[in-house]
């Protein structure tokens, strides 16, 4: 079951990325970054698919990347690549959804930011300079997103001498707006917050907090920097909603408490279910 979810969302995702292309970008001549985007200029240079062009340029990442990163993200990139491919040939008759430039790139850029998220969020990708991107990272100092941001530059600047800079600045935008909504596609529209709490009320604070928030807390062992004194730090997550509350039972039991709050995207497990906030 694992295996046909992770089939269907990558098929779904590339489906979905197919769309944004061909009913949004390609004909209002606004590219995406990486492979996307060399793909849309090298189809209006000469006139060829645009779906031949991703299946042969990612192809040579794709051996890449089962060679150094593994059998099952080649293969299900390899999916994703052909899906995407086979789409765009499938959409390319269909008239665009529209002819307004800034609709495109928006509208455009979430539906391809939702598309990339979900082949990404189930172990595949559509672009071959995400894998040229995670070798790089692993022998020299830069990071996967520098990499692939350096790469964009002159992709999406390219852009500007190919059709016109109004394109390129519209081309901006949408790979933006998709960079956040992969970003939101993967880790989700609700934020979790992971909370830090060290005082030396810490059992009532952690029995109040499970009484009213129902939410489970766990008491680590820590020590004092300064004063070497024991100290017991309390942990627990919680949802954005709930973090005024929080503070605020804080506050009631120990206004002296220290309190650190981090925003945390993926949370499993646990024991302890909801109860309503009182």
């Amino acid at each position: 079951m694992k295996i046909l979810k992770r089939i269907f969302f990558i098929i779904l995702g590339a489906f979905i990325v197919a769309i944004a292309l061909e009913e949004f970008l390609v004909p209002n001549r606004i590219i995406d970054g990486g492979i996307v985007g060399i793909s849309i200029i090298l189809a209006h240079l000469t006139g060829w698919s645009l779906g031949l062009f991703l299946f042969v340029l990612n192809l040579p990442f794709l051996l890449i990347g089962y060679k150094q990163i593994g059998k099952t993200f080649a293969l299900s990139t390899l999916l994703g690549v052909t899906v995407l491919s086979l789409s765009t040939e499938y959409f390319h008759p269909f008239p665009p959804l529209t002819e307004d430039p800034l609709l495109a790139c928006v509208f455009g850029g979430i539906i391809l930011g939702i598309g990339v998220g979900l082949v990404i969020r189930y172990g595949g990708s559509l672009d071959g300079t995400e894998i040229v991107a995670i070798l790089v990272n692993k022998k020299t100092p830069f990071s996967v997103g520098e990499t692939v941001m350096f790469f964009n530059i002159f992709i999406l600047s390219s852009a500007g001498f190919v059709f016109d800079w109004d394109r390129a600045m519209y081309s901006l935008i949408t790979y933006y707006i998709a960079f956040k909504m992969i970003d939101i596609t993967i880790d989700g529209f609700v934020e979790s917050k992971a909370v830090w709490i060290i005082s030396d009320k810490y059992k009532e604070i952690g029995d109040t907090v499970l009484a009213r928030l129902g939410r489970g807390v766990t008491y680590l062992e820590g020590e004092g920097g300064y004063t070497g004194d024991d100290k017991k730090v309390i942990f627990c997550v919680l949802t954005r909603l709930e973090e005024a509350k929080l503070k605020s039972i804080v506050d009631e039991v120990d206004e002296n408490a220290f309190l650190a709050i981090g925003t945390i995207h993926d949370v499993r497990g646990g024991r302890f279910k909801k109860r309503d906030i009182h």
